[in-house]
């Protein structure tokens, strides 16, 4: 990309804006030179690592990059064999720390969140913990080397600091002796050259032996190594020379260390640097609110409320443009200031921020496109000293411009034609867009000269566009008008600054007709566009006002749904307890069955069986609704007639009514017991048949049969207790439907359910005979059993 056109539209304040984000220095290195690409994949791959790093951004409030230092030349000095101080040691284990906490970071948000390019960056990045842990152990957080680093320097420190003890101690003895004290300067111990000192005034010196190692400015006082520390001294100045050799001794082992791993580290380094810049271009997405583009190589832009990155946001007018579709060239006209260049610039530095990785700042759904190159010619660049004019530097740009592009670039062109004869500057204009135009470029060029607007409306693949311009309030919009060419607007701005109607009619009697009917039919399209614009606007308020309902609706359906769970659950809540306590109440009726069987071996009065039928069947849990409940007081309400079947509610037994009462009351046949219940408590189920004439007065009512009852019952996969309840129900209905013979299923099995049901069968009263099941009626897995 020409440098030059990267200055023209600014390029170089995005990149100064990223490096702020950055977190490294390697980073800051990266973001400050980058370029724009040309390579549709690269763009895609880029603009995929920053959407990427701003999902992590969002999420996860950011990468952890603490720790990460620039250690390239350190590493360099470290291959070539030079020793490495423990600052640029500590920078090293600091790094691989640091990244080894990055890229763990990364490879676990990816297991949750899918960022491929980003666990695909941080693969390289090392965790070579032993250096680490070497230089760590060696070198603490102030670069300073520890007794610990190595046995020899422990002894060694461990003498130093004995020796320096005792020579402070021999010090102080003496600066604490009266006759000393009073040849001191000061009762103090100072160093000069490694070697411990006391300060002594000038005229006691004969007084002291011993070496002089400094003295004061003014000469008055003499720094003097007492002969009583020499010897101290300089065991202090051999254990200080062994303590830097056994340093410089360690120091050599942990850089022969780095260099063995200096190629993998520069490479994590690299890696940690690409990281870093990922996530500058996420950092200045979210600072300008921008979005990621939807990039095309079919040089087709769309730019929804775009806004240009560096001028302020709230003052900003947005952008909405569309080039490479139906047409290729828009030719912008309008007064000045009213924000031509500004249009120009934004389409400019949004492509370059695109096609760098970058997101833009424009609305989601906005298209760019990956140019080969982008060429602009704008503002003034007249050189005195070259001798050239406003035209002279425009057309020398222009050219080097056609020289260069292809079909795939951008031109810019602001003030196409300017600063020379209008005439022959019009002409050259709209010759030098033919040609452009017909190279297949995409362009946009702003300029003053009306025969571009009749161009621009005659020409395919050309459109007019304009900034619009408020007359009443004579200033600028700065709003973008694709499809209306401008208006001069100066007989409307003159006509509301004051000027004379003479003079202003005069002028219009100057203007040709053609003109004046290109003013008429612009002046209609501003309407017409005004018009569709606030339509537009209105339609859009309608489907926002459609939307907030929409939401409202799914939010109480939400609510309603939530309601609707809680209370099934409540319900099945209630449900489970309920059966619960009939499973509760079943088994003490079961019990019950079976003291009985046990008291009064196997001959359980009838009343009784009546009585545990009728405690199961109240423990079971009725959930009956309101409709069961209005047909049951229906079923109630109807008459009640002599043979009906019936249900007796507080019993839940079914009967016959063999006798209706005068005083409410009905005498009901519940197997072989007949009770009187009352009407209230009875429940209609089945009308009774024709009834033959009774024989004698005295016969009771016999039931006919019912063709809902069955001459077979199966009991496979009961137990005993259950299966002997059944049967006695079912032999008490067929005995009343007048069988002779039943047959009940037992299954063949283990034998324990035949067993049982056959000792039943021969201890019950309604039982003549029974049998096994003959070939063709079920074998042993069936019993036939004959009434009386």
């Amino acid at each position: 990309m020409n440098p030059k056109v990267l200055t023209t539209l600014e390029y170089h304040k995005i990149r100064a804006r990223l490096a702020e984000f950055a977190a490294t220095s390697i980073g800051k290195e990266r973001a400050e030179s980058i370029e724009p690409c040309p390579d549709f994949e690269t763009v895609k791959r880029l603009l995929q690592a920053t959407d990427e790093a701003f999902k992590v951004d969002r999420l996860k409030g950011g990468a952890p990059f603490g720790g990460i230092r620039d250690v390239r030349k350190a590493l360099s000095r470290a291959r070539i064999g030079s020793t490495l101080g423990p600052s640029e040691l500590l920078d090293i284990a600091l790094t691989i720390g640091g990244g080894r906490k990055l890229k763990r970071f990364l490879l676990a948000m990816h297991e949750n969140e899918p960022i491929p390019l980003l666990a695909e960056a941080a693969e390289p990045i090392s965790e070579n913990r032993d250096v680490e842990d070497k230089i760590k152990s060696c070198i603490d957080d102030a670069a300073e080397i520890v007794d610990s680093a190595s046995p020899e320097l422990a002894r060694i420190r461990h003498e130093l600091r004995t020796s320096e003890s005792r020579a402070r101690d021999k010090l102080e003895q003496m600066i604490r002796t009266p006759s000393i004290q009073k040849m001191l300067q000061d009762s103090l111990i100072t160093i000069r050259g490694d070697r411990y000192v006391i300060p002594v005034k000038q005229e006691y010196r004969s007084h002291f032996g011993g070496m002089i190692h400094d003295q004061s400015a003014s000469g008055a006082t003499l720094f003097i190594e007492p002969e009583a520390v020499v010897a101290l001294n300089n065991k202090l100045r051999e254990l200080k020379m062994q303590e830097e050799r056994e340093i410089e001794k360690i120091l050599i082992m942990l850089t022969g260390c780095v260099a063995e791993a200096a190629d993998e580290l520069a490479v994590s380094v690299e890696a940690l640097g690409e990281l870093d810049f990922v996530f500058a271009r996420a950092g200045l997405a979210r600072a300008l609110k921008a979005t990621l583009p939807i990039m095309n190589d079919r040089g087709f832009l769309k730019l929804k409320k775009g806004r240009h990155p560096l001028l302020n946001p709230a003052a900003v007018v947005p952008l909405d443009v569309e080039l490479g579709n139906q047409f290729s060239t828009i030719i912008v006209t309008g007064p000045n200031t009213g924000g031509k260049t500004v249009s120009l610039k934004t389409i400019g530095l949004l492509s370059l921020m695109a096609m760098s990785g970058l997101f833009i700042p424009a609305e989601e759904g906005s298209q760019m496109c990956v140019f080969d190159a982008i060429y602009a010619d704008i503002g003034d660049e007249q050189s005195i000293e070259q001798n050239l004019s406003t035209f002279s530097s425009h057309l020398t740009n222009i050219i080097s411009i056609l020289k260069g592009m292809t079909p795939k670039s951008l031109v810019l062109l602001d003030e196409l034609g300017a600063g020379t004869d209008p005439s022959e500057g019009s002409a050259l204009a709209i010759a030098m867009l033919e040609y452009i135009h017909q190279i297949g470029c995409r362009i946009v060029a702003t300029t003053h000269y009306s025969e571009l607007k009749a161009y621009a409306f005659e020409r395919k693949g050309v459109i007019n566009a304009s900034m619009e311009f408020d007359v009443q309030t004579l200033s600028p919009t700065y709003r973008l008008l694709v499809g209306v060419p401008g208006r001069s607007n100066a007989f409307a701005i003159a006509e509301r600054l004051g000027l004379p109607r003479p003079i202003l009619e005069m002028a219009r009697g100057r203007v040709d007709e053609d003109d004046k009917r290109v003013e008429t039919m612009i002046a209609s399209l501003e309407a017409n566009r005004a018009t569709s614009e606030a339509e537009r606007r209105k339609a859009e308020q309608q489907r926002a006002e459609a939307e907030r309902l929409r939401a409202q609706l799914e939010e109480e359906r939400e609510k309603f749904r939530e309601q609707r769970d809680k209370l099934l659950a409540k319900a099945e809540q209630e449900a489970k307890s309920a059966v619960a306590n009939a499973r509760k109440e079943a088994d003490e009726v079961i019990r019950e069955l079976r003291r009985l069987a046990m008291e009064e071996r196997g001959a359980v009065k009838e009343h009784k069986l009546i009585e545990a039928k009728r405690r199961l069947d109240q423990a079971a849990p009725e959930l009956r609704d309101k409709r069961d409940a209005s047909r049951a007081s229906a079923k109630k309400a109807e008459a009640i007639g002599v043979g009906d079947e019936v249900r007796v509610v507080s019993l839940g037994q079914k009967g016959h009514v063999v006798e209706m009462a005068g005083d409410g009351e009905a005498t009901v046949q519940l197997g072989i017991l007949k009770m009187k219940v009352g009407k209230s408590d009875l429940e209609l189920v089945g009308r009774a048949p024709a009834a033959k004439p009774a024989q004698t007065a005295s016969a009771s009512v016999k039931r006919s049969r019912d063709e809902n009852v069955r001459t077979e019952l199966d009991l496979r996969g009961s137990n005993l207790e259950e299966a002997i309840i059944e049967t006695d129900r079912f032999l008490d209905e067929s005995f009343l439907n007048g069988f002779g013979q039943v047959y009940v299923i037992h299954g063949k099995g283990t034998g324990v359910l035949r067993a049982g049901l056959q000792d039943y069968f021969r201890r019950h009263k309604h039982v003549k005979s029974y049998r096994l099941g003959n070939y063709g009626e079920g074998g042993a897995g069936v019993t036939v059993v004959e009434l009386k």
